[in-house]
């Protein structure tokens, strides 16, 4: 029989599933079309150390996350541990910009999905497309949260099995067992070092941070999942450790083939540096196979967009920060309201792409690429102040089944690092506008919550002021 938890959520995801859950997360578009940009803007060995940087900065945040989800296992994840550690106004502030985030994402993925078959039907038009998807991914998300993780599960092997063969093909022509079409010889590391091995500035590294943190986003959809995850302090842990060094071992691998195969001054101005790889290798139809994958990594990222958005209100809704209907429970365990209400959002902010009001959907999208980030802000520091708050209340360390190691330094190394990142976007032209959209965001959400939640904000603080009772921690064995 499936368990449910206390608030009517089924918890029916595996190990498998919360493991390619996240590790598909990170496997998107971002890392197969934005890798170009990472590659001009920091040199070849610059944009593989920035990948490095940004699989320790997503380790230093799974380790927080791992403590938190495994003692407090719930669907709204970070928004429910800043409401509780750090602060109601926070929690509002980032639960609504990450779900605000989650449905400006899922528009941009509908209409990427229409011009990725456009390719292949160019007499249809995107909106048949987008609209025959998007209510596909909406029917996954509505029958169970099973289906959306069994649906996630496929879409990431696919990913998955793309990556390691580009990786075994292009290892295979970057060390001369299959011939290169504009190489007389096999490159090896040659397009690491003929241009200088920091040929933009070592600071160019920090510069594209956001582009390659960006690419990591999704690895906290665990945290998101944690609530409907059967055995969570057996399989949160597992999941986040194969997570972790599987996607540092792909990103770093893939990107050192990338970057043998594809000069660095070509690789800004290409729609895909993967295409042009595989081309140079001579692999048939290499542009229509990784259009095949960047649809199936759209598809990926519409389907945990809406499963996201949908418990993210599913969460603000129980902290009383989002109207009550939106945390109503059909029976399949689906958040049916909420699910219904990001969707129509999304299918709105989709709409303004074909409408002159492109400059709202383009700050949405702006806003969008700078709630991930605030969400793992958010991570670092509710682990500081729970950790706290638990010894305080009489817990004791060695009860968590689950612990963040070498605290404080990992909560606080992470949240510093987070917060750099961030900034580090004000310093290069084509990442600022993530500041000038984001901050005003960040400033007029806390506006409001100030202006008319503060009161409910007031009675949830003392409400969840002793979390003990509900923390999943170790029973004792003699009881």
């Amino acid at each position: 029989m499936m368990e449910t938890t206390q608030n009517g959520l089924k918890r029916s995801m595996k190990s498998r599933h919360l493991f390619m859950i996240a590790l598909g997360g990170v496997l998107g578009t971002g890392f197969f079309n934005m890798s170009g940009y990472a590659i001009q803007t920091a040199g070849p060995l610059g944009s593989v150390l920035a990948y490095l940087i940004g699989g320790l900065i997503m380790y230093f945040v799974m380790l927080c996350l791992g403590e938190l989800s495994v003692a407090m296992p719930t669907a709204g994840s970070f928004q429910e541990y800043s409401t509780r550690f750090i602060g109601p106004s926070h929690g509002f502030v980032v639960g609504w910009l990450y779900w605000l985030g989650w449905a400006a994402t899922v528009a941009l993925e509908l209409v990427m999905i229409g011009g990725a078959m456009q390719r292949w039907f160019p007499d249809i038009h995107i909106v048949i497309w987008s609209i025959l998807f998007g209510s596909v991914m909406f029917l996954v998300n509505a029958f169970s949260g099973r289906s959306f993780a069994e649906a996630e599960f496929w879409f990431a092997s696919i990913k998955i099995s793309a990556v390691v063969l580009f990786i075994l093909i292009g290892g295979a022509a970057m060390f001369g067992f299959i011939d290169i079409k504009s190489a007389s010889s096999a490159p090896l590391f040659s397009n690491f070092t003929k241009d200088g091995l920091f040929p933009t500035g070592i600071g160019s590294i920090f510069v594209t941070m956001l582009a390659v943190n960006f690419a990591f986003q999704g690895t906290e959809l665990v945290g998101v999942a944690a609530g409907e995850s059967k055995d969570p302090e057996r399989v949160i842990p597992r999941a986040i450790r194969q997570t972790v060094w599987r996607t540092i071992l792909f990103f770093g691998l893939a990107m050192t083939v990338l970057n043998a195969i594809v000069p660095f001054k070509q690789a800004g101005v290409l729609e895909s540096p993967f295409v042009f790889a595989l081309e140079q290798i001579g692999v048939p139809y290499a542009a229509d196979i990784m259009n095949g994958v960047v649809l199936v990594a759209l598809l990926s990222v519409a389907n945990s967009g809406l499963y996201a958005s949908s418990r993210m209100l599913y969460s603000l809704s129980g902290n009383k920060m989002a109207p009550k209907a939106f945390g109503k429970i059909n029976a399949s365990g689906v958040p049916f309201i909420a699910l219904i209400v990001s969707f129509a959002v999304a299918a709105l902010s989709f709409l303004t792409y074909f409408l002159p009001s492109d400059k709202v959907y383009q700050g949405l999208m702006n806003i969008a690429g700078m709630t991930a980030i605030l969400s793992w802000i958010m991570i670092c520091a509710s682990q500081f102040f729970f950790r706290r708050k638990y010894l305080a209340q009489g817990g004791k360390i060695e009860d968590l089944k689950y612990r963040t190691p070498l605290y404080p330094f990992v909560p606080i190394f992470g949240f510093i690092c987070c917060v750099a990142v961030f900034v580090s976007n004000w310093f290069d032209e084509a990442t600022k506008i993530y500041v000038q959209y984001g901050v005003p965001a960040v400033l007029v959400m806390y506006l409001v919550y100030f202006l008319f939640m503060r009161k409910n904000g007031e009675e949830i603080k003392k409400q969840k002021a002793d979390f003990m009772p509900i923390i999943n921690i170790k029973r004792n064995e003699k009881a």
